[in-house]
This record gives structure tokens, C-alpha cells and sequence, in this order.
């Protein structure tokens, strides 16, 4: 049966269905807007004090085996749609996976959008951790940003209201809202020349991540100066396994699911490179990878 053909809003939902790595434990409820107006009206009618999570491709989370006891929005296949605006500018809503957006921006004669062909995500998740990667990093082509509030309110935001850094955004005035569109800004450019770019920089990925097998991407930030995947190497942690779970022997910065993983292994081989890591090198790897729920 096909996603499409499944009820919109369903209960103990396995989100293993819907996270890269194909593990963990069930949403208490879950739903899937046919767009916008739709999760407006969703949102305004949900308990204020629902917990909520926001998920695109969910390839950036781990959902642990004792489930999220709340409501899981999925906006893939939802909240979709690219439009284009004078000077070079992009509106995407957040289900759109962002190598759309590069190979969009590369056909409408755009530059500078080539890396995010390598970003596994959607335009949601890259608005919410600033994510990035060969050069270029997400919010510095953001010129504004539509956000919805839990009552279903929309709000539109410029770049000055957010705290950005490395693979990290946050509001500067404490509020509860998640992205649901973005205006991005890019230079001219040359639609063969960045569809070769494109494709050498997806071609650098195959050949040095493990994308035969379920993984979250990059596991955890790059401390400054220094990268995880080295740290985590010179640990001789590359083949650890727990359970199901095994550090990439490809690529150390990445944990494979290499058959039956549970999100309680994940999560404990994530623990355990930690550890010895800083037990090591004196260097404390901070997670790229959200994990939300209830242990089992």
C-alpha cells in the first residue's frame, strides 16, 4: 500500500516509516496535511499543550523505541511547491527536498544552490539546524521565512529575528513556531555548469558515504578546527557495533543500520563514541542528530 493511500491521520504510527535510519518506536498520533491551509487548520484545533514535532524526510532524527507521545506533522508530500520571484529569488515551502531546490535554481539560471544537492533533507529541516554542507550553509541565502505557531497562525520572519550558527538556529525572542516556507536569494549562474557541479559533488558522496545503508547523515558537528569523522577514526572506532548498529567503516561520522537496529542501539553507540572521544582527545562531539521520544 502507498503512503498516499493511507488515512491522513492515524494512530501508533511506526516511525520507522518515516526516519533515514528505519528505526525506532510510534507516534501516538500522526498526520499528514494536504497543504498549508490545511495544517492551519489542523494546528487550530490541536490542545495547546500537545507536544508537537515537525518531520520532512527524517533523515536527521531517531525517534526512540518507546515512542513520542504526542503529534508527529509530516510535510513531505504536503507542503510542497517552488516559486520564482524577480532577482534571482526562490520561495520553497518546507516539504520540498532541497535537492529540489538546487536542481530548480540551476534550470531558472541561478548560481550558487549547487551544494544542497548533497543535503538529504528537506527545506524545513535545512531552515531548522542551518544545515550545510561542501562550502555553503542554508541561511545564507535566506532572505525571509513564513513560521506557524501551534494556535495555526502564520508569521512572517526576516533573517535579524534568529540566532544562526554552525548547525544551529534559533529564535532571539522566545517563541513556539516551525518553518513552513523560505525566500532564498542566489546569483546568476550557468545551468550546465551547475548540473556538472551537481553531479561531481553527488558522485564525491557516493564514493565516500555509506548511502547503501540506513543512516541519519552526519552523526555529530564538526568541532572547530577539526572534524568528527577524524576524531572518531583515530579512536579506532570505524566497525564498532551495537545491536544493529555499527559505525560506518566508510565513513566514521556516519552509524548504520545494518539490519534490525533498535533506536536504543543507535542511541548507545552514539553515547559510547562520545565517550571515548572525549575520553581520548579531550573533545566533546555535540550530536547533528535530534532523538526525541520515550525509552522503552
Amino acid at each position: 500500500m502507498l503512503m498516499s493511500d493511507l488515512p491522513r491521520l492515524r494512530h501508533d504510527e511506526p516511525m520507522s516509516r518515516h526516519v533515514s535510519w528505519r528505526a525506532g518506536g510510534v507516534a501516538r498520533t500522526f498526520y499528514q496535511p494536504t497543504g498549508l491551509e490545511d495544517l492551519c487548520a489542523f494546528l487550530a484545533k490541536c490542545s495547546p499543550d500537545e507536544p508537537l514535532l515537525f518531520v520532512g524526510l527524517g533523515s536527521n532524527l531517531l525517534v526512540r523505541d518507546g515512542g513520542f507521545r504526542g503529534t508527529v506533522i509530516l510535510t513531505h508530500h504536503a507542503l510542497m511547491g517552488i516559486t520564482i520571484e524577480p532577482g534571482l529569488r526562490f520561495t520553497a515551502l518546507a516539504g520540498v527536498p532541497t535537492p529540489h531546490l538546487a536542481r530548480h535554481v540551476a534550470k531558472h539560471g541561478g548560481g550558487g544552490a549547487e551544494w544542497m544537492a548533497g543535503v538529504p533533507g528537506t527545506i524545513g529541516g535545512a531552515l531548522a539546524m542551518n544545515a550545510g554542507c561542501y562550502g555553503g550553509e542554508t541561511w545564507n541565502h535566506v532572505v525571509s521565512v513564513r513560521t506557524v505557531d501551534r494556535f495555526g497562525v502564520l508569521h512572517e520572519r526576516g533573517p535579524e529575528e534568529f540566532e544562526v550558527a554552525y548547525r544551529h538556529v534559533a529564535p532571539r525572542s522566545p517563541r513556539e513556531e516551525w518553518f513552513v516556507a523560505a525566500t532564498f536569494a542566489f546569483t546568476p549562474g550557468d545551468e550546465v555548469a551547475s548540473m556538472a557541479t551537481m553531479k561531481a559533488l553527488l558522485q564525491r558522496r557516493v564514493a565516500s558515504q555509506p548511502l547503501n545503508q540506513p543512516n541519519a547523515g552526519s552523526v555529530f558537528r564538526n568541532p572547530p578546527g577539526d572534524h568528527a569523522a577524524r576524531l572518531i577514526e583515530s579512536c579506532g572506532l570505524k566497525g564498532c557495533t551495537i545491536g544493529g548498529a555499527q559505525v560506518s567503516p566508510r565513513h566514521a561520522n556516519f552509524i548504520v543500520n545494518v539490519g534490525g537496529a533498535t533506536a536504543a542501539d543507535l542511541e548507545e553507540l552514539i553515547d559510547d563514541v562520545q565517550a571515548e572521544v572525549f575520553g581520548s582527545t579531550g573533545v566533546e562531539l555535540v550530536r547533528e542528530v535530534r532523538i526525541v521520544g520515550e525509552p522503552v
